[in-house]
């Protein structure tokens, strides 16, 4: 917590490296416009009481991150359709062992989107990865370890990829490689997990109607893919509806999910050509769904892995594909003795 006190006391408002905030408003300010925020705002500060909040500046656009710990640095991502809030039953937890970041992924909740582009590389999983590594930067950590659920995982794989001596080690909750996902898709990606397919169709069909009814998309998805109902009570949903009330954040999900058809699988596609790996220790866990049924012929999702990452293991755990909400306890015991490890 030294280096970063020091920084915030140092680079507050005026020295432009961090600048603090203060507690979510009713209403505030994003890029050219205001937008509303519901009762459910209010509970975030419960949920991560005494985590410290910033808006960090990375090339004119600001990451939005809540921090509280000490120790190693573990830098959590979240996935669709969340924000940051998923961790909220176990970041505290994992703050009595590390110096524990939880941000919004760029262009997801409070942090700033990208500006699109045609080749949708503004959204690529390697601009991600790089925005975040900078945080880190920023926040006063040089390297650190990531462990990301949904898309998030799939920002810290390319984190390991693009930035090894800046990552330690890395956990991948409940996904395998975007370009094994693209090239074993069959029928069941399609209609089960239908992000894939819809929200990469061009703009404007997907963001509208993703921005239509935030609550049924939320409610669908939080009950179709394998979690039980009471893992989300009303005001997380709530939150997760209302970070896709905002049409910056809404366009920018939608471009993300058109970089992973295109740019991010052709990146890995190169990688492996390569013979390119990951070199740090590698947590894999899993659900009982989709990821562990889809991929048996070939051995399940830890043989996938290990093709991409040699130090990889890892389990099955239950509770659905939200499992870090639906099984915290097993969630937070797997990752804090996996990064623990020296």
């Amino acid at each position: 917590m030294g280096r970063l006190a020091t920084q915030v006391r140092h680079h507050g408002s005026e020295g432009g490296r961090l600048r603090c905030c203060r507690p979510w408003p009713m209403d505030f300010v994003m890029r050219g416009r205001i937008a509303s925020v519901s009762w459910a705002c209010r509970r975030v500060p419960v949920m991560f009481a005494c985590f410290h909040e910033d808006l960090i500046d990375i090339d004119g656009r600001n990451v939005f991150v809540r921090y509280k710990g000490t120790g190693e640095p573990l830098l959590l991502l979240h996935g669709f359709p969340q924000t940051h809030v998923m961790w909220h039953r176990i970041a505290a937890r994992l703050a009595e062992s590390f110096f524990v970041v939880c941000a919004d992924l760029p262009g997801y909740g409070r942090s700033e989107a990208p500006t699109p582009s045609a080749d949708h590389v503004a959204h690529s999983k390697r601009a991600m990865g790089t925005t975040l590594v900078e945080t880190m930067s920023r926040l006063g950590f040089g390297r650190c370890m990531v462990a990301g659920h949904d898309r998030g995982g799939r920002v810290a794989y390319r984190m390991a990829l693009d930035h090894a001596d800046r990552v330690l080690k890395i956990a991948v909750l409940d996904v395998v490689p975007t370009s094994e996902v693209l090239d074993r898709a069959d029928a069941r990606l399609t209609t089960s997990f239908w992000p894939w397919s819809l929200l990469s169709q061009p703009a404007p069909l997907p963001e509208r109607l993703l921005a239509a009814d935030p609550e049924a998309v939320i409610d669908d998805t939080v009950s179709a893919w394998g979690s039980p109902a009471q893992a989300f009570p009303k005001e997380v949903r709530a939150l997760y509806a209302d970070a896709l009330r905002n049409p910056a954040s809404v366009r920018s999900i939608c471009e993300e999910y058109r970089a992973s058809v295109t740019v991010d699988a052709e990146t890995d596609r190169r990688d492996r050509r390569a013979g390119c790996q990951i070199s740090c220790p590698v947590l894999v866990l899993w659900s009982d769904g989709a990821v562990n049924e889809w991929y048996a012929d070939v051995g399940g999702p830890l043989a996938l892995w290990k093709q991409w990452a040699p130090y990889a293991h890892g389990e099955r755990v239950s509770g659905g594909h939200f499992f870090p909400e639906a099984n915290p306890d097993a969630t937070h015991d797997l990752l804090c003795d996996f990064f623990l490890q020296g």
